[in-house]
């Protein structure tokens, strides 16, 4: 198996380990792993890597709501479409205003979702913004996650084109 491979077969690893291990809510890799897909993986079915990891992961924990699930997917899937467009020359102010855009529409579309989908919140403005209140402190863990594990991984890959322990922009085209 190439490196490559090896390398991205450890991250989907990764993401679905730290959804089963305890971790504060909503603290995990997956965000990261969809901006770092679509910085690095340029071949457009990447996105399967965020979503296979999800799925796998969802698989062990549990399904929910599905139209709650597909706003959750297709957050992800926005955050990867994102950095596929602004990441293509990747550095650190770059890298940092895709994540906070990513985590900010990731709320905004997954509590949206939670409010018109779901059942603890009436379908009313005030119930909205109620939606929107209470998930602070969820945006708050997600927005650290997906800050802290982008900065893992694109340090990785940097430590890694540094160290040459393989050429990652091979996979840039």
């Amino acid at each position: 198996m190439k490196k490559q491979n090896l390398f991205i077969f450890a991250l989907i690893l990764l993401a679905i380990a730290s959804r089963l291990i305890p971790h504060p809510a909503n603290f995990a890799p997956i965000g990261a792993l969809a901006i770092f897909a679509g910085a690095y993986l340029r071949d457009r079915r990447s996105i399967l890597i965020v979503l296979a990891a999800m799925l796998i992961s969802d698989i062990i924990i549990g399904f929910y709501h599905p139209m709650i699930m597909l706003s959750v997917y297709g957050g992800f899937a926005i955050m990867y479409f994102i950095s596929r467009h602004t990441l293509r020359t990747v550095n650190f102010a770059r890298v940092l205003s895709t994540t906070l855009t990513g985590s900010i529409l990731f709320y905004i579309i997954t509590n949206f979702a939670v409010w018109a989908f779901g059942t603890i919140y009436p379908h009313s403005l005030s119930g909205l913004i109620a939606s929107y209140t209470m998930a602070l402190p969820f945006f708050r863990n997600s927005l650290a996650g997906d800050l802290f594990y982008t900065g893992a991984l694109f340090s990785a890959v940097e430590l890694a084109k540094y160290s040459r322990i393989f050429a990652v922009d091979k996979y840039r085209t």
